[in-house]
């Protein structure tokens, strides 16, 4: 029996975060992050593996040096849930994880400067990721 959320939700736009939609009235997706070492390549996948066999249709990883980009290599490699890489200082790392099929790219405001986040932007819209940038 489907039932009709009595919560309202907002008009927007339907992207994909590898091959789960969000957005535009598609079902929410569950989302969870690790909370290992990203350079800890089988403890993040372990972790990611139960946090899908649990229910979780996206995963948030946070890639916080070029040491853990070169993981996140492995880690995706390993998985088949869609990867969010958590970018907070450098965005020549979301550039690697972009090289590495990352599924989104979460961008803090730390790195937001506008000619660094209209390069990430062009090279979201070139590999077909999605992006998103925090305030």
């Amino acid at each position: 029996m489907h039932q009709e959320s009595p919560i309202k939700r907002r008009p927007s736009t339907r992207i994909y975060v590898g091959d789960v939609p969000v957005g535009d009235g598609a079902p929410i997706a569950v989302q969870s992050m690790t909370n290992t070492r990203t350079t800890d390549v089988d403890a993040t996948v372990a972790q990611i593996r139960a946090l899908e066999k649990v229910g979780a249709d996206i995963v948030r990883v946070s890639v916080p040096t070029m040491d853990a980009a070169e993981a996140f290599k492995q880690i995706k490699q390993q998985v088949n849930v869609p990867l969010v890489a958590d970018i907070h200082f450098d965005y020549r790392i979301a550039l690697k994880v972009a090289e590495y099929g990352v599924d989104c790219l979460r961008i803090n405001q730390v790195i937001s400067v506008k000619k660094t986040v209209s390069g990430l932007w062009l090279t979201a819209l070139v590999t077909r990721i999605s992006l998103s940038v925090s305030a």
